[in-house]
């Protein structure tokens, strides 16, 4: 590590040692002789593709997010190379970037409504410090990434190639999700008729990419930005929502320990809204409970199409591990038609709050 260390001027480094449990990019602490601790992390190009657009657009954004906010633990901070650039390549085809680093906490889960409402704060002034930022300069890190009626496209040709032979032991699970192919373009229909604009999304609002004080528990900045492209803000609170409002894991067997929690929901849509209600249009506003619904059936699609095409893209722990991630997606939705009036009216009480 010590040849790539030397491309970043940080002076003499004492320690380099593995940080956090991120499954796509490798991160590693540094920290100099001087005491200075900086984040390394080396890009996972095979999951982008295109570097140089992604970091283009992580410059872009920090460099952003700087003007509007002056504290430097509320936005991410690029250490450039002794050659000015981005982020460093390797001989042999590696890639690597240097970031300030943050102190604080990165929960995995909520440990209360409040630790949702703090996540909806964040992303939510994420949303509203981007409003001004041309979302059609930036780059598409993961072409079509939240496009559900793609992924239902990639599902249909999943179930006619059927290369890992087990078609015809999920006959109910694609008969569900086929279904709700209808809905798919709700979203991306609006956009195209100019009802819903375009906007710089963060496009994986876990909470656990959120720093929160360690202390006060409430929000610093939003944390990786490699997946920050032109998309729908619906998007943004759905995943959100999907994650954090959810009573039960992403792949619990238990379907009945599946639902949305509308506490939840309400702290997550609170704080969001109370950030970024101004910057909204009334459709963006209107169309968020569709974002929740519509990113939990993407997601069930997509761990179909993964189970029925061999695992090949989402990282398994045992046989069948993305078929339950499908199903408990699947009850997700069903709970949210039958709280769907109350969605709604939540987030037109918060909205009406702010």
């Amino acid at each position: 590590m010590q040849s790539i260390l030397r491309q970043f001027p940080v002076g003499s480094i004492v320690s380099c040692e593995p940080l956090g449990n991120g499954h796509i990019n490798r991160t590693h602490l540094v920290i100099s002789e001087a005491g200075t601790r900086f984040v390394l992390q080396e890009i996972n190009h095979h999951v982008f593709r295109d570097v140089p657009g992604l970091m283009a657009n992580f410059a872009a954004v920090c460099a952003h997010l700087h003007t509007k906010d002056a504290d430097p633990r509320h936005a991410l901070r690029l250490i450039r190379t002794h050659a000015g650039e981005t982020f460093h390549r390797t001989p042999d085809g590696r890639h690597f970037r240097m970031l300030d680093y943050i102190d604080g906490v990165c929960p995995d889960a909520p440990e209360s409504p409040e630790d949702l409402r703090q996540a909806g704060l964040a992303f939510g002034q994420f949303q509203r410090l981007m409003a001004d930022f041309p979302a059609e300069t930036l780059t598409e890190t993961i072409p079509r990434f939240h496009d559900t009626p793609d992924r239902f496209r990639l599902l249909r040709q999943a179930i006619a190639e059927d290369r890992a032979g087990r078609l015809s032991a999920v006959q109910a699970e694609v008969e569900a999700l086929l279904h709700y192919e209808a809905e798919a373009d709700t979203l991306t229909g609006l956009n195209r008729a100019g009802q819903l604009p375009l906007r710089v999304t963060h496009n994986d609002t876990k909470l656990n990419n959120v720093m929160l004080d360690a202390v006060t528990r409430r929000p610093l900045c939003v944390m990786d930005l490699d997946t920050v492209m032109p998309g729908l803000v619906a998007h943004d609170f759905g995943d959100a929502i999907r994650t954090g409002a959810s009573t039960a894991a992403e792949d619990e067997t238990d379907l009945t320990l599946v639902h949305v929690d509308p506490a939840m929901y309400r702290a997550f849509a609170s704080g969001f809204l109370a950030a970024c209600r101004d910057s909204l249009t009334p459709t963006e506003i209107e169309t968020l409970p569709w974002g929740a619904k519509l990113m939990t059936l993407e997601n069930a699609v997509r761990f179909l199409t993964d189970h029925l095409n061999g695992d090949v893209y989402f990282r398994i722990h045992r046989p069948g591990h993305n078929l339950d991630r499908c199903r408990a997606q699947l009850a997700l939705v069903r709970d949210m038609e039958r709280q769907w009036a109350l969605l709604c009216r939540i987030v037109q009480e918060c909205a009406a709050a702010c």
